[in-house]
């Protein structure tokens, strides 16, 4: 069983990364696992540029990025998934940007602009997504959340989510511009709820692992 876990976060000890980790470890736990986490943020790679070479009725090119750089290999891989997890910090209402491109490139080319829609890929893969924001909850993001999984579900296979939310996201509050953050009760909700946030991330990885 192969798993693959995509880290769309800069940091690779803060949130995301950590959450990643978990959801990694949990869908790992089961036998026979084999697999890997890639950090977007290590490799230089566009989103896509709309060649259309994807939908070309040529064997040769056919449902294949024609794009030749650092997420190339990541996309045969994740092609080959049996476990996509994909984590990402919430900016701005939207995934980073570095996610949103890999998006484009590992979608695209398992779609066709024909009628029936059918994916293209070879194979389903089960897909888990890891979200972290410092906003006061779910329901900010329910619908965006409902988007993202609905689409990750059609093109590349059955997928859901876990998030944490009101995350700590410095050390010191005092060194930056934040004044509007309950700091105590942020300080306080990393220390009592992330480590259980963390656990439901463990939950779902193991929970797809053993669905496949």
């Amino acid at each position: 069983m192969n798993i693959l876990a995509i880290c769309g976060a800069a940091n690779k000890q803060r949130n995301t990364a950590t959450m990643l980790k978990s959801a990694f470890e949990g869908a790992m736990s089961a036998p026979g696992a084999t697999g890997e986490v890639v950090y977007l943020y290590d490799l230089n790679y566009k989103g896509c540029v709309g060649c259309h070479s994807c939908k070309l009725l040529d064997e040769s090119k056919f449902a294949r990025c024609a794009m030749n750089d650092d997420l190339s290999p990541v996309l045969a891989k994740a092609i080959e998934a049996d476990v996509l997890l994909i984590g990402s910090p919430i900016y701005f209402n939207d995934i980073t940007g570095e996610v949103r491109s890999f998006l484009e490139r590992y979608y695209f080319p398992g779609i066709t602009y024909n009628k029936d829609r059918t994916p293209t890929y070879p194979k389903r893969t089960r897909v888990g997504w890891v979200f972290t924001m410092n906003a006061p909850g779910e329901v900010v993001y329910k619908d965006f959340f409902a988007g993202v999984v609905s689409t990750s579900s059609r093109v590349i296979g059955e997928s859901e989510y876990t998030i944490a939310y009101q995350t700590q996201q410095f050390e010191d509050y005092s060194l930056y511009a934040a004044t509007m953050f309950d700091v105590d009760m942020v300080k306080k909700r990393h220390i009592e709820q992330f480590p259980k946030d963390c656990e439901a991330a463990f939950e779902m990885g193991k929970r797809l692992a053993e669905s496949v």
